[in-house]
């Protein structure tokens, strides 16, 4: 497994709702599908030339108000916005350099916007529900994550963030609004392991879909799908990720519609 660099660290502790979820029990963008491809090779991005980088857009935030958005009387502050919104800018920003197009800011602010309500509305319900993590949950948590981005332990999961200038306090902090947020969507929606028969069949899929792409990586060497057993618990993870992701999507939509939700933006 990859070991992912310290910004996919923070996304992993971003506790939005739906890379929440898949942040416990799913992998990362860099190892989500187990086929064995490539980062290097491709083309060079649109507009670079002799080995350049084009230069980076920035995120525009000048328009983002103080207070983002208010659920059921608690405020999503611009800060608070600012923190995520220029993360996945700047992953968007980064898709988009192949293409020469321009990220959609407007567009962009409003997805993440709706998705900070969303992941508010469900730690408002877990809170409802009386989950209330432990610090071995906390710590718990910490390790699962260390483990599916390939690090020892969760105390390396901190140290690797407090070099990044999160304090330990809030790297737990965060940790915990996960754990609320993967116990209710599992207590609400009954997230089940999925069978052997359901994983091969999933796994068979995911070889028929390189053999039609004709298993070559991006940089032209051909790439095979690694053994069933060997990517079975990373498959299993997937699955448990699509179920939750699905789950979570049901219960904020339900929890919007019942509760009061302004988004000033």
């Amino acid at each position: 497994m990859k070991v992912p660099n310290n910004r996919a660290l923070r996304r992993t502790l971003a506790a939005l709702t739906f890379t929440a979820a898949v942040a416990l029990t799913g992998c990362s963008g860099d190892q989500a599908a187990p086929s064995g491809a490539s980062d290097g090779g491709g083309a060079p991005p649109a507009g670079a030339q002799g080995g350049e980088q084009p230069q980076m857009p920035e995120a525009d935030v000048s328009d983002v108000p103080d207070v983002v958005a208010e659920v059921n009387g608690e405020e999503i502050t611009k800060d608070e916005f600012v923190s995520v919104y220029e993360g996945q800018f700047q992953q968007a920003a980064m898709q988009q350099q192949s293409t020469g197009q321009e990220v959609d800011q407007a567009t962009l602010k409003q997805q993440v916007a709706d998705q900070l309500v969303d992941n508010r509305l469900l730690l408002q319900g877990a809170t409802e529900a009386g989950i209330e993590p432990t610090e071995a949950d906390i710590d718990a948590t910490l390790d699962e994550i260390a483990k599916q981005n390939g690090l020892g332990s969760g105390d390396e999961v901190i140290s690797t963030l407090e070099q990044q200038g999160m304090s330990a306090e809030d790297i737990r902090k965060d940790a915990a609004s996960q754990f609320k947020l993967t116990t209710f969507i599992e207590q609400e929606a009954g997230v089940e392991e999925p069978s052997d028969e359901e994983l091969k069949a999933q796994y068979d899929q995911l070889v028929e879909q390189q053999s039609q792409a004709g298993g070559q990586q991006s940089g032209g060497q051909q790439a095979e799908v690694p053994p069933f057993e060997e990517v079975k618990e990373q498959l299993a993870q997937q699955a448990i990720s699509q179920q939750q992701n699905e789950a979570a999507t049901t219960l904020a939509a339900e929890l919007r519609e019942a509760g009061d939700v302004t988004i000033n933006l």
